[in-house]
């Protein structure tokens, strides 16, 4: 079972305030396609809501310790028949750059962007960039802006 902090806590339950429950548990308990609906909505979200139906109070706590504890998940909030779970994000799906230079200032940028499904190859791009070009963690490239100047500053450079 993952332990945070109570400040942690805190933070993580307001921010599921929010939320509306993504699985329901019925009256055939913890069963196995609900442990891994509950692993799905962890993996894509991090925080969620389980609404449990049911009146036995101690039931509903048991399944709370046993969802921690097997798919390794933070108890966040338990109220009523609403339980919050987090995870953190086991793997990020974000372009992986690797850099090498080339004189005058360009550079080559080779960009790996995971397919959308998870199930296929990733793309694999090579990209030359300026000097004022950077990519994103999506693999997008943008320009630099420019650096704003203070007013104050800008004025005592003139005078």
């Amino acid at each position: 079972m993952l332990k945070l902090t109570a400040i942690e806590r805190s933070a993580y339950r307001s921010e599921a305030h929010a939320l509306k429950p993504i699985v329901l548990i019925g009256e055939a308990g913890l069963s196995e396609a609900v442990m891994k609906e509950i692993d799905n909505g962890l993996n894509s979200h991090g925080l969620i809501k389980v609404r449990v139906f049911g009146d036995d109070r101690e039931a509903r706590a048991a399944m709370y310790d046993t969802i921690c504890t097997t798919l390794k998940a933070a108890p966040i909030q338990h109220i009523g028949k609403l339980l919050v779970l987090f995870r953190p994000a086991q793997e990020e799906k974000t372009a992986k750059v690797l850099r090498k230079t080339v004189g005058g200032g360009m550079r080559e940028v080779t960009i790996v962007k995971p397919s959308p499904s998870g199930t296929k190859r990733p793309t694999v791009s090579k990209v030359m960039l300026k000097g004022n070009e950077r990519v994103t963690a999506g693999g997008n490239i943008k320009r630099a802006k420019p650096r704003q100047a203070s007013a104050k500053k800008s004025a005592l450079k003139s005078t």
